[in-house]
Order: C-alpha cells, then sequence, then structure tokens
C-alpha cells in the first residue's frame, strides 16, 4: 500500500526546528537553507554558510539528517555545506566595448528579476515588496530585495538593516541581510534624514551600480522595489536589466488606480510581462467592534485586473499590525506569520512560485 507523498510543507516544518548556531533562530529563517528540493521523498538542499563556520554547522547538518530521514515516505536526504570564499577574484567590470551586448541583459547569478510597482505613491508598494521579500524566502528561495525608490528608500527601516555596506576592493558593494533577505539600498549610503538631490542621470548611474557591482551571489529571484509613477528609474532596470515581471500595486480608489492603468501602460511599451495586481489595503475591520469598512472602496483593483486581463493576486487589509511590524523592522510575514494579515502575503509568495516567475 502506497503511503502518502513527502510534501515540502513537511520538510520545511522539520527543517524550522532546527537551530542556526551562528545567526540565531532557525535555519529557515536565517536564510542559510537555500534550493530546497523534495521529489519523490528525494529531500535536497544547501546551507550557505561562511567557511569559517563549517564546524559549527556540521551538528545543524547531521540532526536534519537524522529527523529528515525519520519523515515518512522520505527515502533519501542529501545537504550540502557551501559558501563564498574571499579570495575570489571580483568580477571583470570592464569589458572590451566591441563585446558590449545590446539590449536588457540578464544580471550574472541573478535567475529572475521581479519589479514591485505603483502608479502612485502611499498605496503600500514598499511593505508590500518586503514582506514578499521574506514570504519568499521563508519558502526556501534565494531572494534579494534592490530599493530603487531613491527618493524615499524605506526597506532598511522595514528589514531592520542599518550600518553602511562595505566594499572590499573599491570597486564592489556587499550588501546587507536580514531575515533571510539579501538588501540593498541608497538609504544605506545616506544619513536617514538627508535628502537625495538628484537629476535623472545620476539616478541611472546609481541604479545601474547596485544592479551590476553589487555581490548579490546566487540568487532565485531579485525583488525590485520601484519608484512610484513612470520615470527613469523604471526605464532604465527594463533597458538595462532583463525583467521578468512586474506586479502592480494600487488601493482601490479611482485616483489610485488612475495612475496603476499608466505603469501598466509603461511596463507594456517597455515589453515586460505584468504578473498580476494587488489590492492592497482593501478593507478594515475595527479591532473593536470587528466592524468591516471599506475605507479606500472595494474592488475596484478586481475589476481593473479583470478588465486587462492580468490576475489579481490579492486583496491585502489594511491593518495596524502591518504597519507596526514594517516600523519595527520585522515585516509582518515573518514577525507573526501565522495571523491573516501574514496569511495574504504568503499566498502571494506561494502563488508567485507556483507561476515560475519567483
Amino acid at each position: 500500500m502506497t503511503g502518502t507523498p513527502l510534501s515540502r510543507d513537511a520538510v520545511l516544518a522539520v527543517l524550522k526546528t532546527i537551530e542556526d548556531p551562528v545567526a540565531g533562530g532557525d535555519i529557515v529563517a536565517s536564510g542559510v537553507m537555500r534550493a530546497l528540493n523534495v521529489s519523490d521523498g528525494a529531500v535536497r538542499f544547501v546551507l550557505e554558510i561562511a567557511p569559517t563556520h563549517a564546524t559549527a554547522y556540521g551538528t545543524a547538518k547531521t540532526r536534519a539528517e537524522e529527523l529528515l530521514r525519520a519523515l515518512p515516505g522520505c527515502t533519501s536526504v542529501s545537504i550540502v555545506l557551501t559558501g563564498h570564499t574571499e579570495k575570489a577574484p571580483p568580477p571583470d567590470l570592464k569589458p572590451q566595448r566591441a563585446a558590449e551586448p545590446k539590449g536588457p541583459q540578464k544580471v550574472p547569478g541573478i535567475d529572475r528579476i521581479l519589479a514591485i510597482a505603483s502608479g502612485k505613491g502611499g498605496v503600500g508598494k514598499s511593505t508590500v515588496a518586503a514582506n514578499l521579500a521574506v514570504a519568499l524566502a521563508q519558502q526556501g528561495r534565494r531572494v534579494g530585495l534592490l530599493d530603487a525608490d531613491v527618493y524615499g528608500p524605506s526597506q532598511p527601516r522595514m528589514l531592520g538593516v542599518s550600518g553602511r555596506p562595505a566594499s572590499p576592493d573599491g570597486k564592489t558593494i556587499l550588501p546587507m541581510r536580514n531575515h533571510g533577505v539579501t538588501m540593498m539600498s541608497i538609504g544605506l549610503m545616506t544619513n536617514e534624514d538627508q535628502a537625495v538631490v538628484w537629476r535623472g542621470p545620476m539616478l541611472m548611474g546609481a541604479l545601474q551600480q547596485m544592479l551590476s557591482q553589487v555581490q548579490w551571489g546566487a540568487l532565485d529571484v531579485l525583488i525590485v522595489d520601484l519608484p512610484p509613477g513612470t520615470g527613469d528609474v523604471q526605464m532604465t532596470l527594463a533597458q538595462k536589466a532583463k525583467v521578468d515581471g512586474a506586479v502592480i500595486v494600487s488601493t482601490p480608489q479611482d485616483v489610485a488606480l488612475l495612475d496603476a492603468r499608466k505603469g501598466i501602460d509603461m511596463f507594456q511599451q517597455l515589453h515586460v510581462p505584468i504578473v498580476g495586481m494587488i489590492e492592497n489595503m482593501s478593507t478594515h475591520i475595527c479591532s473593536a467592534c470587528g466592524h468591516e469598512e471599506h475605507v479606500f472602496g472595494h474592488g475596484g483593483v478586481a475589476a481593473e485586473a479583470a478588465r486587462l486581463g492580468i490576475p489579481l493576486l490579492a486583496e491585502v487589509p489594511l491593518d495596524l499590525q502591518i504597519r507596526l511590524a514594517a516600523d519595527g523592522g520585522a515585516p509582518i510575514a515573518i514577525s507573526r506569520p501565522d495571523s491573516p494579515q501574514a496569511q495574504a502575503f504568503h499566498a502571494i509568495a506561494r502563488d508567485l512560485v507556483a507561476k515560475g516567475v519567483a
């Protein structure tokens, strides 16, 4: 009699009980567990660690093997300890002029680029980007987050990252990391209350540097938190890098949808596929009486998505806990993963993984 096949969720549940001996927490939340594959009872993944920590993680590897082999339906377990060495030479940033490629190019080491965009500011695009990044990391994906909202960089605060990135050779930049997400933001290069007063050419140069000179490592997906609107940063990204898809975030109100349509049209002109739309601040439920109120209207994004033939990925509520978690440096998708609010972001992450765009 054939038993129930071993599931990815069952494997993740076991791995979340394995303590990270260096970073603390478990090996899934800390982000060292990468490239999880569960197929026909065979479990394979990588523990991506610094070479100097191999001994410390040896015990965690052994414990994970024992627990996974005890799962019903598990036929084999393969865990590889790997890491980057500091002796590797930096990439050649100056190819010969004759060999320069034309048009959008893939960024080395990054499988997919997913842009998170909005037509106007204030719709919660950066909050969605941060929560989606950590939710994808919880799915075992290798995730990077590029904060390209140059005039209003908020990802350092939302991901609880501070300090200035290092540059070992004066050419490449080492990104920061927290909650399993590798992150880079212009906000890490300036003081928190310092305005970025740049014209278009400086914006475009900064974006290209953050794409090509940051040591992103091997990523399954790089999420790019774009500034609102349809300007230089969006155009530069689509013209220089191969963007695999864009997610449009909007509130249900008509003013936001007017600008969201312009954002969709821009990506269509730039030949970037629209993966779907997210209705943020969709509804509000009073914490005192339970009354549900549609503060910004309801269903506008769903109707627009249906009109354009674009998937509606989720309707995310307007909720105090989402805001508090973001301001506290631990997005709700990781600080309260079992809450209804967090489940909306985890559902989006599962959907994007299933569609092969994240």
